[in-house]
């Protein structure tokens, strides 16, 4: 084995790959799991021993980050490797949410799914000869089949399952016994497909549907949070349960003899949901551009390659996802293909530089409505998100809000709840981020509405 690693190791900068060192890649894609809702990350809520040995032989990324607030837009800047202004996924549904009368923007045009042009990672994994499968939320496009997939279970164009209980309702999925439960039965699906994969090299792509909702946590774990007041118990249970069967799936994998050459990759799409599970000391959660709403965990296991145990605070994102996989397999993108991302397999093998305070972007030319008012803790009570761009860089983190020019200055090191808005005590500061931002936009073409809207009512007018 040790052999086969040195091979693979070289692959990645440039010598002699040979197909048979390639290692297999599982991505698993948590839904709406929160950046502090697994022990590794500092939680003491929810019971994560799994995901905990997880990163316990992986690297944890401590800065790890979301390509968006909410589910679609981030799957389809992760599986294409592209920000939301290339695809034009911004949101889920149409980018006219909440009440017309408070939006004084008419947003930027929402795309629901990836073209059929776009070259997802599925495709480039195929076109290397990788067998690919995915099990659970596509949520990208009409048919995974179509998007690089060679075997699908469960996925298709929907953002939630029916039930997480047999009968699924769902035409992708066969169903089960009444009661068999959706994220067990999915595993069990996909350790059959590690089964049929086995001996060739394999992508397989795990977007559990847990933990979004309907909130269904399977009876025997909810049971045991009946009486913790400090976590909703379906939330609990279906965390406890997501993390019950990765311990499932590792566990196959060593059973089969895949583990030493096989990456495996968590994360989760964006944020927690607030009301349901606070992200202390980040301030919001899903759909809101305050890190609790893009922070997320991100692990990556690979034997003999990975050190085991390691943690990096360099911060990364899930548009980084897409040229890492084809860096360590030792692939190049299809001809004319832009990646947004950068590979950070230095920063996973330590054998070479990682460009030091690169920026950070994400543009959300778009609303989103509330959950729960103020409990949202975004920037006002009607909305997780106006339309706007956000960057990062360092320690720095720099809001602009398009209806009012807000610009929201933060130093993440010292303020990590994004209390204190720095933009006049640092106008140095601000100007360089500021024409960052900028030149982004210009250079991206990055739409920014403008256009009033006629069924706005500003506030004013409300009171009087």
């Amino acid at each position: 084995m040790k052999s086969i690693i040195f091979l693979a190791t070289l692959g990645f900068f440039g010598f002699t790959h040979d197909i048979l060192s390639r290692p297999n890649v599982i991505y698993l894609n948590a839904d709406d799991l929160g950046v502090m809702d697994v022990g590794f990350m500092g939680s003491k809520l929810y019971h994560t021993p799994n995901l905990d040995r997880l990163a316990n032989e992986s690297m944890v990324f401590t800065d790890g980050y979301a390509p968006a607030a909410n589910c679609a837009p981030s799957r389809a800047a992760c599986f294409s490797g592209q920000w939301a202004v290339r695809t034009g996924v911004y949101t889920v549904g149409t980018s006219e949410r909440g009440d017309a009368m408070d939006r004084m923007l008419i947003p930027t045009p929402n795309r629901m799914h990836l073209k059929d042009e776009v070259i997802t990672i599925a495709e480039e994994f195929k076109k290397a000869g990788y067998r690919t499968a995915q099990l659970g939320k596509w949520h990208l496009g009409e048919d995974p089949t179509t998007q690089g997939i060679d075997i699908n279970v469960g996925g298709n164009t929907r953002g939630a399952p029916p039930s997480y209980f047999s009968p699924y309702k769902n035409p992708n999925l066969k169903d089960g016994p009444k009661g068999e439960y959706l994220t067990d039965r999915l595993t069990d699906e996909a350790i059959t497909i590690l089964e049929k994969f086995k001996d060739d090299p394999f992508f397989i792509y795990f977007p559990f549907y847990s933990i979004h909702t309907p909130l269904q946590g399977r009876p025997d774990l909810k049971k045991k949070y009946k009486n913790n007041k400090q976590v909703h118990a379906d939330y609990a249970a279906m965390i406890e349960c997501l993390d019950e069967n990765v311990g499932r799936l590792m566990s196959a994998l060593d059973e089969l003899g895949l583990r030493e050459n096989t990456m495996v990759l968590f994360s989760s799409d964006n944020g927690g949901i607030r009301k349901l599970s606070k992200q202390d000391p980040w301030r919001a959660g899903k759909g809101s551009y305050y890190e609790g709403g893009i922070r997320v965990p991100i692990t990556v296991r690979w034997p003999g390659v990975v050190e085991a145990g390691s943690t990096c605070s360099v911060p990364v994102t899930g548009l980084d996802f897409y040229p890492t996989f084809l860096d360590a397999i030792g692939a190049s993108p299809s001809p004319g293909k832009v990646l947004d991302g950068r590979s950070i397999l230095p920063l996973l093998t330590g054998k070479s530089s990682f460009p030091k305070g690169r920026t950070l972007y994400w543009h959300f030319p778009i609303y989103l409505q509330n959950y729960a008012g103020e409990e949202d803790q975004s920037r006002d009570a009607k909305f997780r998100t106006r339309p706007g761009t956000v960057l990062r860089k360092g320690k720095w983190k720099l809001h602009e809000y398009f209806e009012d020019g807000a610009l929201l200055l933060f130093d993440l090191e010292n303020d990590p709840g994004e209390t204190k808005n720095l933009a006049q005590e640092k106008p140095k500061k601000l100007k360089v981020l500021k024409n960052d931002m900028y030149a982004w936009r210009e250079q991206t073409q990055s739409p920014v509405p403008t256009r009033r809207n006629p069924k706005y009512i500003p506030e004013t007018i409300k009171t009087r």
